[in-house]
């Protein structure tokens, strides 16, 4: 497998990170395919984040398996309409030796993920940030911004 980089080049944030590419020498893209997903203009009553409780850098092959856990469940119960969902960070700093990939650099209390849906899927929803929070190299939680569920 040439071009694994060991955890350790990302587990701990150490120094000033590397934002700017001309800098780095032939960093790879971001394979975050969509940073937005679902009905974008929808109005839905119930928000949820999902809070990473400790600091860290998630890879950005991390980020995608995290996106693609959460919207798939969250796309099946609630409908290709039925729901909204947003990356908030972006990965963007290189590890040191020959880029093979990028992290973001996440403080504690930040926010990974937004999704909002309807009362209805107010439980689908927070399953679905519970399925991506195990996807990132942190502990995380679900916030529930505002709204409630509906019996």
């Amino acid at each position: 497998m040439a071009g694994r980089k060991p955890a350790r080049m990302y587990r701990q944030v150490k120094s000033q990170s590397y934002t700017r590419r001309e800098y780095m020498g032939g960093v790879p893209h971001s394979r975050i395919a969509q940073f937005e997903m679902g009905n974008k203009k929808g109005e839905f009553p119930v928000e949820m984040t999902l809070i990473a409780e400790g600091a860290c850098q998630i890879k950005h092959t991390a980020m995608e398996a995290a996106r693609i856990a959460a919207n798939r469940y969250i796309q099946k119960r609630a409908g290709n309409l039925g729901y909204f969902l947003k990356i908030n960070t972006y990965p963007h700093d290189a590890a040191f030796g020959k880029a093979v990939g990028t992290a973001a650099r996440v403080r504690s209390g930040q926010t990974i993920m937004t999704l909002r849906v309807n009362k209805a899927n107010f439980y689908d929803a927070k399953k679905a940030l519970w399925k991506a929070g195990l996807k990132v190299p942190t502990v995380c939680r679900v916030n529930v911004v505002r709204g409630e569920a509906t019996l």
